[in-house]
């Protein structure tokens, strides 16, 4: 699809170096243009290098706002949490000025609190500068999950809410995520992924293969309203 672009890289340590010196970069123009710069990152495993590497470029960090594209509704002491990933990998050093905006409340559940992480994300600049995605093997990004309660709603392009709850059987915890029309207001959009399975199966998406309707990740490769550009290695 010619909204994608994808760069393929030898080993991780590559694909992260790379993708910390253009997100640096475009941070950097976001701060000199506006003031202020807003990324949105995914956790899971996959970003552990990307964050390392990023968080040792030089930027005015305490101009940086960093916040989350889902969540596992967890506090930050849990060891699933994405804000305890972000903060022990990324936040570190200079780069812990930055602002971080979690989507986890404290409230007992991601339905309680939902306004409130709205409003969270609803007070940021939009659109923001960067969003980074992951992809897991069963085709779910941020937490749209196969299955999912509020799949539905939160990948609709059209719709107005700035967040969603979501439970899914692949989901472990209940979670929160931003919902696609947020994701998709943002200047850059990456999408991090390891692995030659991976990388089959958005082959699959990309050539709407039946066996990918399924997939999750379909709403973010086949939609054109912001390029996306994929990071991969083995």
């Amino acid at each position: 699809m010619s909204n994608i672009t994808t760069h393929n890289f030898a080993d991780p340590a590559a694909q992260a170096a790379a993708l910390a010196g253009h997100v640096a970069a475009q941070l950097r123009e976001a701060i000199a243009a506006r003031g202020r710069a807003v990324i949105a990152v995914s956790g899971g495993s996959t970003p552990k290098a990307f964050f390392a590497q990023l968080s040792n470029e030089k930027l005015d960090w305490p101009a940086v706002t960093v916040t989350l594209v889902d969540e596992r509704w967890v506090p930050d002491t849990d060891e699933r949490s994405n804000a305890r990933l972000v903060k022990s990998t990324l936040l570190q050093s200079a780069a812990a000025s930055a602002d971080f905006v979690p989507l986890y409340t404290g409230a007992a559940t991601p339905e309680a609190g939902l306004a409130e992480a709205g409003a969270r994300i609803a007070a940021l600049p939009a659109p923001f500068d960067v969003v980074l995605l992951g992809m897991g093997d069963d085709g779910h990004t941020a937490s749209f999950f196969p299955g999912g309660d509020h799949l539905a709603e939160a990948t609709d392009p059209r719709g107005t809410a700035k967040v969603w709850p979501m439970r899914a059987a692949g989901a472990g915890e209940p979670r929160i995520t931003l919902s696609l029309p947020v994701l998709l207001d943002t200047r850059a959009l990456y999408l991090l992924v390891c692995g030659v399975g991976k990388r089959d199966l958005l082959d699959s998406v990309q050539q709407d293969a039946e066996a990918a309707k399924a997939y999750p990740i379909r709403c973010v490769v086949q939609q054109d309203r912001v390029p996306l550009v994929v990071y991969w290695s083995p």
